[in-house]
């Protein structure tokens, strides 16, 4: 899923933000619902990026979503639209969304399979839910490319990443390492990302990189960590240094989403779908994309940065109107 917000921020991303959420060295993000527009538009619940955090490691984007009927919410069908500078990390705990890009690439999102994108320097794709789809909940994530790689060629990877049980915890890691696991997804990054499942009364503690920053997003269950509650869809956000990690639910079962990763130490631009270094950057990629949706609707001129996408029965998706006013980043704590 992408953004579809008809009127998004633009924001100035980067390490190091904080906020007073902080409960000893546990911080507890809370989700902002955000409606991705239409009077049936799914709405989600955001955690990445807020005021008083914007990055954990590399991830910069964090929406959960659902469980939403889809005879309700008439399901997903977000027609083609472009990204730079990301990848797209989507990972479903119910339902299946079928992908096309402008590189050819044709997959379905499943239960427990990473299919990850890599814009780079630009790329386009389309994302529908399918007919036999009933319910829709999962997660949809962003990571920031670094500077050294954001210009790379754009890629496609579909991945099934093997799980493990021990004793009451249930592990898939889709992206890095970690517990023995490791995903053979490509980032440009040290990241992690998992999908955790405590068994009813699980107690654990688990191992962590200290040199990562840490959140964990909760999708069910009564959880704490490191002995602070964190209620559905908020994240819990452990800084580096962190070395383990205590785990707890209740009397039913619980399913969090590990990210994880090296502070970014960059600061970004982010807007829309793209993903630059200034405004006058992000303002250029809207333009191209822009002018390429124009070509094709006149059947005339050679794409450019973003492709096409073949095989989606609609025309691409126009980008919104920038903001009136330029941005002016404002310095980080300690700055």
């Amino acid at each position: 899923m992408t953004n579809v917000e008809t009127d998004p921020a633009e924001l100035v991303c980067r390490s190091g933000a904080s906020g007073s959420g902080a409960a000893g060295p546990v911080e507890i993000l809370e989700p902002r619902d955000v409606p991705l527009g239409g009077i049936r538009a799914m709405t989600v619940r955001r955690t990445l990026p807020l005021k008083q955090r914007s990055l954990i490691g590399a991830w910069c984007f964090a929406d959960h979503y659902g469980p939403d009927r889809v005879a309700d919410s008439g399901g997903m069908d977000v027609a083609p639209h472009p990204h730079t500078g990301l990848q797209t990390v989507s990972w479903l705990f119910e339902g299946e969304i079928e992908h096309r890009d402008s590189l050819g690439s044709h997959a379905m999102v499943r239960p427990g399979e990473l299919n990850l994108m890599t814009a780079g320097q630009g790329i386009s794709h389309s994302e529908v839910s399918t007919p036999a789809t009933q319910l829709l909940h999962g997660v949809q994530l962003w990571v920031a490319l670094p500077d050294a790689a954001r210009q790379i060629a754009p890629s496609f990877e579909h991945v099934v990443p093997d799980d493990a049980r021990d004793g009451d915890v249930r592990c898939r890691v889709f992206i890095g390492s970690w517990l023995g696991l490791s995903s053979p997804a490509t980032v440009h990054s040290p990241l992690l990302g998992a999908e955790l499942v405590l068994a009813p009364g699980a107690r654990t503690e688990l191992p962590l990189t200290a040199e990562f920053e840490h959140g964990f997003l909760v999708d069910s269950g009564d959880v704490r960590v490191d002995g602070a509650p964190v209620g559905r869809a908020a994240m819990a956000y452990l800084p580096p240094g962190t070395r383990t990690v205590s785990l707890s639910n209740g009397a039913t079962p619980a399913r969090l989403v590990l990210l994880g990763g090296e502070p970014l130490r960059e600061e970004i631009v982010m807007w829309w779908n793209f993903i630059g270094r200034s405004h006058d950057e992000v303002v250029a990629f809207r333009q191209q994309w822009q002018d390429e949706i124009a070509a094709f609707a006149a059947g005339s001129a050679p794409v450019t940065r973003f492709g096409r996408v073949v095989g989606y029965p609609g025309r691409p998706l126009p980008a919104p109107e920038m903001p009136a006013i330029r941005l002016r980043p404002r310095p980080s704590p300690g700055r």
